[in-house]
């Protein structure tokens, strides 16, 4: 009876101590797996900050001030007489009133008319911040901050209230210095200026200021990204971080970790008003060179190379031969009067490179051009043709009244039109022609007559009246020379040809078509 009982109960003994053995087995292969994985995977990342900033904040703190900024200007009063109906009972009671009070129609008895009220004060406050490089008494904040005040007061730490007077500011990069008399003994802390283009996304830094009219406000976060442009000017190039910066932080500090100013807190991104994250400062590196110009002169004085440029896409850099792909700015336009065309820079070249530091895009030349002396003798590199050529430059000085230009590339919708070559009918100038779409005796090319509204051309706005001067930076005058142009190229496997289009007042722009 046993062993028929026992056998079964022997043979599940068996398997269990088997299916225990495999088990074991398994579990130390998972275990052995999950080791394997573990060494293999870094450990987790998680968002931690230094363990305090109270020492930095304390070390700098002194040197971030408060700016309140009046503006108070003189406004003649004018009161007028309610409109009644006709035959108001109380007209004549108001009007006698009004007469007395100086309004409308006031002039009885040598009293004051509407040209003589008596002059009136509007006072307009702003609050913002604004920090100590010199501890003789530069304070350096954003233009926007003081605007057109004529009573500025710069308020320390401590609550010491200092009458400033403006050196110097720029709009451009909304950068104001002001500068303050120390008291005796009152000595200034002033901070220094650190490279902000050692600063990468990721790294910490801290924001001081005034928000709110709070008043010596410390907030902490990381750069978010580099070389923002939030169109707020021609030089746009901010830092961007998280940090918190609200109404009030304007002109501002932006500090790394070693108490160095990297960027001038101006502008935030926010549907609410309030800071959501998306904070934006003026970097040191593009500050300082403006300060120290507005230390020394009152004012900047910007190098000026003479040129309208436009972005280099991959499609251009590919009609251009540009080896390395799409980068630099591309000329359109060469000022008469400019430093480029005494240098030789030509329409259809690719500035690269100047003074040394690459163009990346078109919108790093006037941030470089810029920030380099007036009457420096630079070397520019440019590529013609596919080759690179070298341009020694006088830079010039630009004048207030001037402005980088980019071409313009947006233009009207084109009309309608059956297809033709690149999807353009083409015409030989003609008087008509000229009279028909007012061009300027000064343009010469071909005319564009009609454009496919399908087609490349019209994705890139080319439209009836514009003239075709260049084909594959070859000039032409006829539909011929066009066609037989366009045919050498796709011989030679081009995959697209770079046309240079004007409008019918000689502005002109490149655009590139494909050659399919």
């Amino acid at each position: 009876m046993y062993p028929v009982a026992s056998a079964p109960r022997a043979s599940l003994g068996r398997a269990q101590a088997q299916a225990r053995s495999r088990a074991r087995s398994l579990a130390a292969a998972l275990l052995v797996g999950a080791s394997v994985v573990t060494a293999a995977l870094p450990a987790p990342a998680f968002a931690k900050g230094p363990a305090s900033l109270a020492d930095l904040a304390e070390q700098v703190t002194d040197a971030v001030v408060n700016i309140s900024a009046s503006t108070t200007v003189e406004a003649r009063g004018t009161r007028t007489m309610p409109q009644l109906p006709p035959g108001t009972p109380f007209e004549d009671l108001f009007e006698e009133f009004f007469n007395r009070r100086g309004g409308k129609g006031g002039e009885r008895g040598g009293e004051r008319g509407d040209n003589d009220m008596p002059r009136q004060q509007r006072k307009s406050n702003s609050l913002g911040s604004g920090f100590i490089i010199d501890a003789s008494g530069i304070v350096v904040t954003n233009n926007h901050v003081i605007g057109d005040a004529n009573d500025i007061q710069v308020i320390l730490h401590d609550g010491t209230k200092l009458k400033a007077e403006i050196v110097g500011k720029d709009s451009k990069i909304d950068l104001a210095v002001l500068r303050v008399k120390p008291q005796a003994d009152h000595p200034l802390k002033a901070v220094p200026f650190g490279n902000s283009d050692t600063m990468r996304p990721g790294d910490w830094v801290i924001a001081i200021g005034n928000p709110f009219g709070l008043g010596g406000s410390v907030s902490a976060g990381i750069v978010s990204a580099r070389g923002r442009n939030i169109e707020s000017g021609p030089y746009d190039n901010y830092i961007q971080t998280d940090a918190a910066i609200n109404k009030g932080n304007s002109g501002g500090p932006l500090f790394n970790m070693d108490g160095e100013v990297i960027g001038i807190n101006t502008a935030i991104l926010s549907p609410t008003g309030g800071s959501v994250g998306i904070g934006f400062a003026v970097p040191s590196d593009t500050a300082k060179p403006v300060i120290d110009q507005l230390r020394d002169f009152g004012e900047v004085r910007r190098g000026w190379l003479g040129v309208r440029i436009q972005n280099v896409d991959d499609a251009t850099a590919e009609a251009l031969n540009l080896k390395g792909g799409a980068r630099g700015a591309l000329v359109a336009g060469v000022d008469e009067k400019g430093p480029a065309k005494a240098a030789g820079i030509d329409v259809g070249d690719v500035i690269v490179k100047f003074n040394g530091a690459p163009v990346k895009a078109s919108g790093d030349l006037p941030r470089i051009v810029a920030s380099t002396p007036v009457g420096q003798k630079v070397d520019v590199i440019v590529v013609r043709k596919g080759e690179e050529v070298t341009k020694p430059v006088t830079l010039g000085r630009l004048e207030d009244g001037d402005k980088p230009q980019l071409a313009n590339l947006r233009q009207p919708e084109p009309e309608s039109a059956t297809r033709q070559a690149l999807g353009l009918n083409l015409s030989g100038m003609t008087d008509e022609l000229r009279r028909k779409y007012s061009i300027k005796d000064t343009v010469k090319g071909v005319v564009v007559t009609r454009v496919d509204p399908n087609s490349t051309a019209a994705d890139k706005r080319i439209q009836p009246g514009e003239v075709i001067v260049e084909v594959g930076q070859e000039a032409v005058s006829t539909p011929a020379e066009v066609t037989k142009r366009v045919d050498a190229l796709k011989k030679d496997g081009r995959k697209s040809v770079l046309l240079l289009v004007a409008s019918a007042t000689g502005d002109v722009r490149f655009v590139a078509i494909g050659l399919d």
